[in-house]
């Protein structure tokens, strides 16, 4: 992606969280790391694109990546899953957008942010204009 900047890799506070796991003493407990919310899981396995990285905790394959799209330039489309080609897409439609990396396990319910970037070619624009849904119209 051409336009990535301000990029935030959250390696370290998720080695962090592993060891604490890890340690004798178990500062954290498998639950308090395991503790996907069931829409996240159920995100992960309808719209999740395959990790080379097994997961940490269980060692399964089933560790998938989200990408979670915030900015004010995306109006009512802000807060939704995009895939990797749709951001390539994207990040030459809108001037600035945020976009978190979030790794799930759907095995055991593991779940880490693993990045954070801005993406979008710098042109402020106006937010999309906003389009009825089906909650709109049905209430």
């Amino acid at each position: 992606m051409w336009s990535k900047r301000e990029v935030v890799n959250y390696a370290l506070q998720r080695r962090n969280t592993l060891e604490a796991l890890r340690r004798p003493q178990r500062t954290v407990s498998r639950q308090d790391v395991c503790d996907a919310d069931p829409l996240l899981v159920r995100s992960a396995l309808h719209h999740g694109e395959k990790s080379d990285v097994p997961c940490p905790i269980c060692k399964a394959k089933h560790t998938l990546t989200l990408n979670y799209v915030f900015g004010e330039q995306l109006g009512q489309y802000s807060g939704r899953i995009k895939s990797t080609a749709e951001l390539e897409l994207m990040q030459s439609e809108f001037g600035e957008f945020k976009v978190c990396v979030v790794e799930v396990c759907t095995g055991c319910g593991w779940n880490h942010m693993i990045a954070a970037y801005l993406l979008g070619d710098g042109v402020k624009r106006r937010p999309p204009r906003r389009q009825q849904t089906v909650e709109d119209i049905y209430g």
